[in-house]
């Protein structure tokens, strides 16, 4: 007797039970997975582009902070000797305000193109920005 049974019409035999693997051709599966990979490439090219534009453009900010930094510390040798710098002096009077208005705007450019990137870090440099307008 067969062991095959009748469910809703239709003939069921014994045997492996779920779906029957599909016939992929070979060819069509390698060729999608060159594509995939060529795919991949692509996006981790563009990563490590986006990457080190980041790297730089961090690298000029730490360097323009470091030249300000020696700035200030200038300053503050020539105070502890009892010399007012001439650029404090200007401060004081006021009469090279548009000159330091244009340093505190380029620190405030560098600044907001930091703060629009998403390291939580970038803001600090908001706290230059304002230290400069008060030293104005």
């Amino acid at each position: 007797m067969d062991d095959s049974k009748v469910v809703g019409g239709k003939v069921k035999k014994p045997g492996k039970r779920g779906r029957k693997p599909a016939k992929i051709d070979l060819k069509a599966k390698l060729e999608r997975s060159r594509q995939s990979a060529r795919e991949c490439r692509a996006r981790k090219k563009l990563r490590y582009q986006y990457l080190e534009e980041l790297v730089s453009s961090r690298e000029r900010a730490i360097c323009a902070l470091r030249e300000e930094l020696e700035m200030y510390k200038q300053w503050c040798m020539a105070m502890d000797q009892g010399k007012i710098p001439s650029e404090i002096k200007a401060l004081l009077t006021g009469e090279e305000q548009g000159k330091a208005q244009q340093n505190s705007t380029k620190l405030a450019k560098a600044a907001k193109t930091e703060a629009n990137s998403s390291n939580p870090w970038n803001g600090i440099g908001f706290f230059w920005e304002l230290e400069s307008e008060k030293m104005m």
